[in-house]
Formats: C-alpha cells, structure tokens, sequence
C-alpha cells in the first residue's frame, strides 16, 4: 500500500466511474451507524445508512456525495472500499492517522451496480440481523438470512409489521403500550410485534396473549423467558368476559373464531383501545341465518352465500366501528399458512363526525332487514344501548355517541 494524504488520494478513490463505496470501521463508539453505503443511481447516489437493527436512505447528489465521502473519512470511519468499472479501491486509515492506500483489478465476484431493476424491497425486519423468533420458526438461518422455502412466510410477516407500523405514530409513545393478543395461539405474531416494538423502535411495551389451551400458554412463557421478552405475557382465559383494569392502546385478534371476533372487537371497543388490528376467521353466523326473497340469486348457491356472507360479515364489523369512533379500513392480509387471501380489519381511534356514524348503522341496519340477519356485534355494540333508550355505541361510552 502507498503512503499518501487523503486529500491526495481521495480523488483517486471516488471518481466520476464511481458507482459504489462503503464506509465501515467507526472511529467511535458513538457513531450512530455501523456502515455507510453510497450506490450510484442515475442522476446522483442513495446513501445507505445502517444501525445495528435498521437501515436508512436518502438521495445525494454526486457533488454531495463526494465531499460526504471525504468528510466521513476524516474521522468518523477508517476504512474505504470503493469499486467503479475497471478497479476496487481500499483505503485504511489507521490510528496514528496515515492513510494507506491500494487499488487494484476489479474482481469478477465484485458487486454490480445498483439500478432500478436490480433494486430489492426494504423489509421492517432486515435481514441479516438475528430475530431469534424468526429463527425458531424456520424463516430465518442462525446467521440471520431468509430460508429460501420460507421468504412466502418472510413478505407475509412484514407485511403485517407494516400495518402496523403505519399507524403506530397517531399513538402516545412516550409512556408504555398496553397491547391485547385474543387467541394469540402459538403466538408467532405475538412475539414479532414484540420484537419490532421494543427492539427495532425502542418501545416500551406491556404486552398480553390470551388462548383457552393450557400447554400453549405454558410453551409461550416459556419461549418469551427464552427470549428475554421480559414485559410480554400469556395468560389462560376467554376472550367473551376477560376484563382489562389499565388502559389499552392496542388490541389484535388474529383469526379468533366465528364470534370470538367480535367479543374481541366488544371488548377493544369498551377499552377505548387506540388501534385495533383483527383477521377474522370462520365466519358461520349469518351464513346461518341469511335469506332474502329479492335476493335470493346470493342464497341460492351454498358456496356464494357463503363467501357473501363471509364479506357482509366483515363489512358490518368495519361500519360498527365506524360507528363507535373509529377510522376503519378492510385490508388484503396473506396469512402464515397457503390459504387463501384474508381481509385485516384496521381500526383506529379518532373524531368521526356524527352524520358518518349514523350513515355507518344505517347501513349495516339496512343490510340486516334486507336479509332477515341479526349479527352478535351488533347486539352487543348496538342492541344493548338501544334497548336502555340512549343512542350511541354500548361498549364506547357518551363519548362516541
């Protein structure tokens, strides 16, 4: 290597066929990124900035780029390597501060450009990282990387890190979540939500999974003392009549049978909980029950009644909701088994104006009588309220009413 000043060698290093440059070896402790990666993209580079957990991006301009380069290396990383079309360039700053520097043939394994087609999706929950759920379950190797039988469960699970993820900010942050799992089974999610929530945000969380089956409890404690998930916790109970003292700010049901949906959904409702996250399951009730003289094509066929009674459910779920105050969407969710596509049911706490309240029970009370159904969300939400001469939803209190 040839001992030269970085300011003299600098240009050598990172030229206009430059199209990639990593900064690694931190000079501090402090340093709020192991590595940084520059990738040339058309009109400038992508800085890559990575933590120990996540990784960041932001657009430069090659300019920009190329007096970043110089500044992070007087002082902040002390090692280079760069690669353009022709060469790879190492550069090693030591500890007494001389810059050594070497270039030499760009070899046939060096890394290709990054372009548009090459590019690949940023996932929540990185590879690379050791997520020991993930690696209990199959999805992840014991160095972190993706199974390739596995990378379907893989997009699956982040997807469901996403949605949530997208509404976590309308929350308060800044003291612990109370968060609610009905039916939390094995728990798999379970134990990824916490992961994500603690380990990659830096959240403080107290989290619950509730399951009627003993040895699943048990086996969950289990693994979340294995882990050291110290603040998650499973408990034996039923979702119908399970009371909560402190205040909720999430409650998730994932595939909570038939009516257990919507005692969950009761239940977060009457919590006043922030943001609820559902995907229902085995919806029989008013497949039981539908009929209908003018449309009676949808009541005819047993499979499309009950595909349509399947959607109505959901339909009527995400408009009680409505009507209880909060912003709800049904969203495409793919679930952890090869079944078929599953609806989310994603509610979040907020101001709905009157007018859309009554427009939400309206329709769900127009769809009733259309086809003689008379659904247990309903009655608990609705029914109930009605009954004692109030108007508003029965599990939310005045306020939404």
């Amino acid at each position: 290597m040839e001992d030269k000043t970085l300011q003299e060698i600098w240009p050598q290093c990172f030229g206009a066929q430059t199209y990639k440059a990593v900064f690694s070896d931190p000079v501090g402790k402090d340093c709020p990124y192991q590595k940084i990666v520059l990738n040339r993209l058309k009109d400038g580079f992508q800085a890559e900035q990575y933590t120990q957990k996540q990784v960041f991006h932001k657009n430069i301009t090659v300019q920009q780029a190329a007096a970043m380069g110089l500044e992070l290396l007087s002082g902040v990383y002390r090692q280079l390597n760069a690669w353009d079309e022709s060469y790879e360039y190492n550069l090693r700053i030591s500890k007494s501060g001389r810059v050594l520097y070497r270039r030499k043939a760009r070899a046939a394994q060096a890394p290709a450009p990054k372009t548009a087609h090459n590019r690949e999706k940023r996932y929540l929950l990185e590879q690379g990282t050791v997520i020991p759920p993930l690696v209990d379950m199959g999805i992840f190797t014991s160095q972190g990387k993706v199974v390739e039988s596995m990378y379907d469960k893989y997009r699956q699970i982040n997807r469901f890190v996403e949605l949530l993820s997208d509404e976590l900010d309308r929350l308060d942050l800044t003291k612990p979540l109370t968060i609610l799992d009905f039916g939390c089974g094995k728990s798999y999610l379970t134990f990824i939500m916490y992961y994500y929530l603690v380990e990659v945000r830096g959240l403080k969380v107290n989290m619950v999974g509730l399951d009627l089956k003993k040895e699943v409890i048990a086996h969950c404690n289990e693994a979340a003392s294995k882990y050291g998930y110290r603040d998650l916790h499973f408990e034996l109970g039923d979702i119908n009549g399970y009371r909560c003292d402190s205040p909720v700010d999430i409650v998730v049901t994932l595939h909570a049978c038939d009516l257990a949906t919507d005692y969950a959904l009761c239940n977060a409702v009457h919590w006043n909980a922030r943001l609820i996250l559902s995907v229902p399951c085995c919806q029989h009730e008013l497949n039981g029950q539908m009929q209908s003289e003018e449309l009676s094509i949808l009541t005819r066929y047993g499979i499309v009644q009950e595909r349509t009674a399947a959607l109505m459910t959901d339909a009527i779920r995400a408009n009680l909701l409505t009507y209880c105050g909060y912003k709800t969407q049904l969203l495409e969710f793919v679930d952890l088994s090869h079944t078929p596509k599953n609806l989310l049911i994603r509610a979040v706490k907020t101001k709905i104006p009157l007018s859309a309240k009554r427009h939400a029970l309206e329709e769900v009370e127009r769809l009733m009588k259309a086809f003689s159904f008379s659904p247990t969300l309903y009655r608990l939400l609705v029914a109930k309220q009605g009954e004692a001469g109030e108007e508003g939803c029965a599990c939310a209190g005045t306020e939404n009413g």
